[in-house]
């Protein structure tokens, strides 16, 4: 993750269908809001991986077809 996202990341957020069994994928806007942190919440010390927000909501609406 970059410096940048790491300092701003900290208000992660789950999906509203996970469980709450530490079996999902959460995301965390950066400052500017360009950029968004997705990690798996099994696994919150890995380094998350980073999407445009674009990027990210095209995935998202592509899951949902």
């Amino acid at each position: 993750m970059s410096e940048h996202l790491a300092r701003h990341a900290s208000r992660w957020r789950s999906s509203s269908y996970s469980t709450g069994m530490n079996n999902c994928v959460e995301t965390a806007p950066s400052g500017s809001g360009r950029l968004l942190a997705v990690r798996d919440s099994k696994d919150v010390a890995r380094t998350p991986l980073e999407f445009s927000t674009a990027a990210w909501t095209s995935f998202v609406s592509g899951l949902k077809r």
